[in-house]
């Protein structure tokens, strides 16, 4: 899988958030992105998404314009700012019904992502009883459990304690080795440190690599 983001410009009326934004992405590597709050760092990860579209320029996924076809991205999955689930639902049923919009993958499935990231004890807790922390591993639970090629993660450790952060790095890290493009908004040095391989700084609405 390659990404481009080619001459990419987003505005809101007449403020611009991105200006002239160029960047390739490719398999096997973590990118992160660090900026102020409303520096335009959750508005990038959404476009690469197609949950909005930019202004001027193109995004493509292996070569295809994804706004242009009106595509959702192939094979990529996001965690983009505070998890949202159904508050009734367990939080294993919640994974389940993600998991049938495509059918991809097996109740097991399910099972051993709840394992992995600790939440199996607490999977037949309504989704409204979560702590902030199980809401946020719930969130990268979806983002992993059909194993996408594409991972997009908007502030992946916020509401973690110390543990958790440090067993998704791990899980995170093994997914690189598997040839994923992973990426990372965050403002925690720790993670830009640990994690990623290239790094970007956006100020002002550009961006440049650190």
């Amino acid at each position: 899988m390659k990404i481009e983001v080619k001459n990419v410009v987003k505005k809101f009326k007449d403020t611009i958030i991105l200006e002239n934004i160029n960047l390739t992405f490719e398999e096997g590597h973590i990118y992160g992105f660090v900026g102020r709050n409303g520096s335009g760092k959750s508005i990038l990860l959404k476009m690469i998404c197609a949950f909005c579209e930019p202004t001027e320029g193109c995004i493509l996924f292996n070569q295809i314009d994804i706004i242009k076809e009106q595509k959702y991205p192939p094979s990529t999955r996001a965690l983009i700012e505070k998890p949202k689930f159904l508050p009734d639902l367990t939080g294993r049923d919640n994974l389940s019904l993600l998991a049938s919009i495509q059918n991809k993958i097996s109740e097991e499935r399910i099972d051993e992502i709840l394992e992995k990231l600790d939440l199996m004890e607490d999977k037949d807790k309504k989704y409204h009883k979560y702590s902030l922390g199980m809401k946020q591993k719930l969130g990268i639970a979806q983002v992993l459990m059909e194993d996408p090629k594409v991972m997009v993660l908007d502030e992946p450790f916020n509401g973690l304690d110390e543990n958790s952060a440090k067993k998704i790095r791990n899980i995170l890290i093994d997914e690189k080795k598997h040839g994923k493009v992973i990426l990372i908004a965050t403002h925690m040095k720790e993670d830009i440190e640990k994690l990623c391989d290239v790094v970007y700084r956006i100020e002002k609405g550009r961006i440049e690599e650190i």
